[in-house]
């Protein structure tokens, strides 16, 4: 009984366990792929409190957290599920931030911090972001490319508001002193507002005759698609912000045009007509219409009417302070450089005649004084101007030819004395080169002279030297032969007084070896002796009486030799 009891709880155990896998496994499971989260929504739990969007864990609502890439289980009794797409940053792009849950923000600000409904002060970089689509809402926009030559001048909208003349601080709203140097940027524009500056050298052309124009800095080439794309948008806000100042700006709309270009009578005759001149030129192509002539009068009371060209030069470190106390380019151009050149140009050129304008020297005189007060009167403004340059000058024509005319005279007069300097310089140089030749003609024969003596010394002092070396030569031959001769006789006579000497020593030798012996037989007995050959033997035959030389004829030249070896007396 008992081991049916167990077996059957077994069962049951083995059942539970395999309907709760097949139940997790089959009705539970779901996945969720790349690129995709799962926003879940409990059927069950708590009630949300009034306000409260987003459900914590236990209770019943579309739950905060959401689920990432991957195979998840969840009980579709308890929960379910929808799929959505992840929050995308492409490159080039940041993502601003609305959060519709969190803590309400204090009275007047509208930046949150993570954490508080809002608009939240940090953005998100380029990449992927799991956020809940109920709670937060992302708007996508540009990054901040500043070209080069360009700098960004930073304004601050939240805060509180910076002094008159004070540049913000971190926590106060205003334009900020630091700038934003070229590169790309990711910047909240709900936090800063970016004001894109040329910097470097600019030009301002007044240009009656072809229309003025401000050149400034075009777009960058040889950078990637998607940053000169930016910067195109830069460029693009730019003149929009631009266009919409310039159009609230009565004096502006009338002087920055790209149309035709305008007298005083034109612009008071389209005032008249109710007529507006055209918008700006697009600040891509680094141009804007800047329709404006130089008028005064001139010391002796004509009218002159210049049309110029100033370089100018904004520095990064001043940008900051020239856009805070003055504004965009055309607000500088309008309010400050445009007046100083019409009013520096009017009183300098009261101070010349009209002669002055046409004539080289004094509009170089008038142009370079034009530049220096310039320059004095734009530098406490941080303007730098580095160039002004008069491009053409309208003279009245009463005075113009006659002026013209002199001064065509005097311009002829002066060829004309040009070409008798030029043909007298030409005959001097015909002289000078005739001279040259003659001098040229002489130097040859002069060096032909040269060589012909310096060859007929070299022969002669190579005969010399032939000859000294053959005198030389006999003369050593001589002492040569002279020393053989006496070689040959001292060794001649070296050789008898040797033989001499030689010979009487030994016959010195022989005469005291004779004395020695007493007798001269018995000295050459010895000798005799002394040069018997050691080898002799002797021998004796005896063949009776009185016959020692009857059997000579047997004796061996031993046998002979031993009887030689016999004494005086014939015995042994």
């Amino acid at each position: 009984m008992k081991s049916v009891i167990q077996s059957v709880i077994a069962l049951m155990v083995i059942a539970a366990l395999l309907y709760v896998g097949v139940w997790r496994w089959v009705f539970c499971r779901f996945y969720v792929g790349p690129g995709q989260m799962a926003v879940v929504t409990a059927k069950m739990g708590r009630n949300l409190p009034s306000g409260q969007i987003l459900a914590e864990p236990g209770q019943k609502g579309v739950q905060r957290d959401v689920l990432g890439e991957g195979r998840h289980f969840l009980n579709p009794v308890l929960f379910e599920h929808t799929i959505r797409g992840c929050v995308s940053i492409p490159p080039g792009k940041v993502g601003v931030v609305t959060s519709k849950v969190g803590e309400r923000l204090p009275q007047g600000e509208f930046l949150a911090n993570h954490g508080q409904q809002g608009v939240w002060r940090s953005v998100l970089g380029p990449g992927r972001y799991r956020l809940n689509p109920l709670g937060y809402d992302v708007e996508i926009v540009d990054a901040l490319s500043v070209p080069i030559g360009y700098a960004g001048v930073v304004t601050s909208l939240s805060g509180e508001r910076a002094g008159e003349s004070e540049f913000a601080s971190g926590d106060q709203k205003g334009v900020r002193r630091d700038i934003l140097q070229p590169g790309l940027y990711y910047v909240n524009p709900k936090e800063h507002r970016v004001d894109v500056l040329e910097i470097g050298l600019n030009q301002v052309s007044l240009l009656g005759r072809e229309g003025g124009r401000v050149v400034t800095k075009n777009v960058q080439v040889g950078q990637s698609e998607a940053v000169v794309e930016l910067q195109r948008n830069v460029f693009e806000e730019q003149r929009r912000k631009r266009s919409d100042y310039i159009s609230k700006s009565q004096s502006l709309s009338d002087l920055w045009s790209g149309s035709q270009p305008q007298t005083q009578q034109d612009r008071s005759a389209a005032k008249s007509d109710g007529k507006q001149p055209s918008a700006p030129i697009a600040m891509t192509t680094g141009d804007l219409g800047l329709s404006e002539y130089v008028e005064f009068p001139s010391r002796d009371g004509f009218q002159i009417r210049l049309d110029m060209t100033v370089e100018v030069e904004l520095l990064p470190s001043k940008v900051a302070g020239i856009f805070r106390a003055y504004g965009d380019l055309p607000a500088l151009v309008d309010k400050i450089i445009l007046p100083q050149i019409l009013s520096v140009s009017r009183n300098k050129g009261s101070e010349y005649r009209a002669r002055d304008f046409i004539v080289g020297e004094g509009r170089e005189t008038f142009q370079n004084d034009l530049k220096d007060t310039l320059a004095i009167a734009l530098k406490d403004k941080d303007v730098v101007v580095h160039n002004a340059l008069i491009r053409h000058v309208e003279v009245p024509t009463q005075i113009l030819e006659p002026i013209q005319q002199a001064s065509v005279a005097v311009e002829q007069d002066l060829t004309n004395k040009e070409r008798q300097n030029t043909a007298k310089k030409q005959a001097e140089l015909n002289t000078e080169l005739a001279l040259i030749e003659q001098r040229r003609q002489q130097v040859d024969q002069e060096t032909s002279k040269l060589q012909g003596e310096i060859r007929a010394d070299m022969q002669r002092q190579v005969a010399e030297l032939r000859a000294e070396a053959t005198r030389v030569v006999a003369e050593i031959a001589k002492e040569t032969a002279a020393i053989q001769a006496d070689t040959v006789v001292t060794l001649a006579q070296a050789c008898a007084t040797a033989k001499q000497r030689v010979e009487g020593e030994r016959a010195k030798g022989l005469q005291l070896q004779t004395t020695a012996f007493g007798k001269s037989e018995w000295f050459s007995l010895w000798t005799f002796a002394r040069e018997l050959n050691p080898d002799v033997q002797i021998r004796i035959l005896h063949a009776g009486e009185g016959t020692l030389w009857t059997d000579l004829e047997k004796a061996t030249l031993g046998d002979l030799g031993g009887a030689r070896a016999l004494g005086p007396s014939g015995g042994r």
